[in-house]
């Protein structure tokens, strides 16, 4: 069920994080514009019976009104990183799971740094969202670390990511 359309706005900009890739902003001066390419990697991972889906993203790609529910600050210089973990059921669907999700972006000098992430629950969805500052054109790995709950199995997902605040 959808509330209020907060629930339907924040899939809607989660799907189309998973599938484009961020993007430069409008041209300024003789500077080419380097267009965002379509994500080609896969943005999820199967451990077992769990299913972990991640991405992330510029906060300006969320529209206004989900940044200020969800307490988000929009910004060029903002990035979030979602993480999601769904329990496969015996019919072949899915149900959302909690768990202990933590981050660690580093950057190509290997500075480190902890992404405190924080649970949002919007009906049946669970969501681990983070957010972090982020330079133009800056590469960072994320190291995520997922146990759900209920689970003594610990597992690490591990993705790249290119961000142009510009």
């Amino acid at each position: 069920m959808v509330r209020d359309g907060w629930s339907q706005a924040w899939l809607l900009a989660v799907l189309s994080a998973c599938v484009t890739a961020c993007g430069p902003g409008p041209a300024t001066g003789d500077r080419p514009v380097q267009q965002a390419q379509p994500d080609t990697r896969e943005n999820f991972q199967e451990f077992g019976e769990h299913v972990v889906h991640f991405n992330a993203q510029s906060t300006t790609m969320l529209p206004p009104e989900v940044a200020r529910a969800f307490g988000i600050q929009r910004s060029g210089n903002r990035a979030m990183i979602n993480v999601t973990v769904r329990r496969k059921l015996a019919d072949g669907s899915t149900e959302a799971a909690g768990a202990q999700v933590g981050v660690l972006a580093t950057n190509l000098t290997a500075q480190q740094r902890e992404v405190r992430m924080r649970e949002l629950r919007e009906d049946d969805a669970i969501y681990y969202v983070g957010e972090l500052a982020v330079s133009n054109e800056e590469v960072l790995t994320f190291s995520i670390q997922v146990r759900p709950d209920g689970s003594d199995a610990s597992y690490e997902v591990r993705f790249r990511q290119q961000f142009y605040t510009d």
